[in-house]
């Protein structure tokens, strides 16, 4: 097999995986365009349609799904071959790729990794900010960030971060004009800010607990956003009351920019833990990166 079958491969895997031209381009660090022209080129080489391009979508033919299920998972073997190699150096090398939320990336990772990094220069680590629980394996990530309580089954979860708790909450100006909810049945009087999940295309249903009694509430309101960062500037414009992770508004708390409500119906729960298939073999870099992200109480 030649030199270009191996890279016409390896680009038309990529884009039949991640289902975008766009996405597999920024992964193989070509541009969109040249990465069209590779897969045209091998198309037209062997005769074969491999991906049927809509002005929407991508996706295998029949044909090109045979080729991917036949022939991906050995250019995996060999990439995890390869990766191996990195065991004989003297310290652990290699690239990490991470998919998680801004908010865990923020507060977790970039902190630790801080700390850890610095010590092997020869370890990468790429982080994929995404709302969505993204399928790691699919994906081909080595590991994700979700909350305890998202992890799928047939995963190692470590423990990445504290308990976390939510908190809603509004500007003083917001409260002066509207009474301040006392259970969160109420807040279907209120004007709220709310968060649409991507995962299902929705708006999140604001979830409460208090002696073992829990409550979802779907709010309105006449913004929605999909950050937490703009939910917090949404509260602190007076557009409404926002439910975002505690740790995100103590500071504004304590200057009094917001206002806290339904405190005794916002519980901790289960915080951040990264997830990795049980199929991985780890490296050394990977143990390194798992043992520095590890919480410790």
């Amino acid at each position: 097999m030649s030199r270009e079958d191996v890279g016409d491969l390896l680009a038309f895997i990529a884009v039949a995986r991640d289902q975008s031209f766009t996405k597999a381009a920024a992964k193989l660090g070509v541009s969109q365009s040249a990465l069209s022209h590779t897969i045209s080129r091998f198309e037209a080489r062997i005769g074969l349609r491999l991906l049927t391009r809509t002005t929407r979508s991508v996706a295998p033919t029949q044909v090109g799904e045979r080729l991917l299920k036949s022939v991906g998972p050995r250019l995996d073997e060999v990439e995890v071959a390869l990766s191996q190699l990195t065991e004989l150096r003297d310290k652990p090398a290699g690239t990490i790729r991470i998919t998680t939320s801004d908010h865990a990336a923020n507060t977790i990772l970039f902190p630790k990794l801080g700390r850890v990094l610095p010590d092997y220069p020869d370890i990468k680590v790429e982080i994929d900010v995404d709302y969505g629980l993204t399928d790691i394996v699919a994906s081909r990530y080595d590991a994700g960030v979700r909350l305890g309580e998202q992890l799928a089954k047939g995963m190692i979860a470590v423990p990445i971060g504290p308990d976390m708790r939510m908190a809603a909450v509004a500007s003083p100006a917001y409260v002066a004009k509207h009474p301040a909810p006392k259970k969160p049945q109420d807040l279907t009087n209120h004007i709220c800010v709310n968060i649409r999940l991507p995962t299902a295309g929705s708006v999140y249903a604001w979830e409460f607990e208090k002696r073992n009694r829990e409550v979802r509430v779907r709010v309105e309101g006449q913004v929605t956003v999909n950050g937490i960062d703009e939910s917090i500037s949404a509260a602190l414009a007076s557009l409404g009351i926002s439910f975002v992770p505690e740790d995100t508004i103590l500071e504004r708390l304590r200057d009094k920019q917001l206002v806290r409500v339904l405190e005794d119906w916002c519980p901790p729960f289960a915080g951040y833990h990264l997830y990795y298939t049980t199929r991985r073999q780890p490296s050394a870099a990977f143990s390194v990166i798992v043992d520095g992200l590890r919480h410790r109480n």
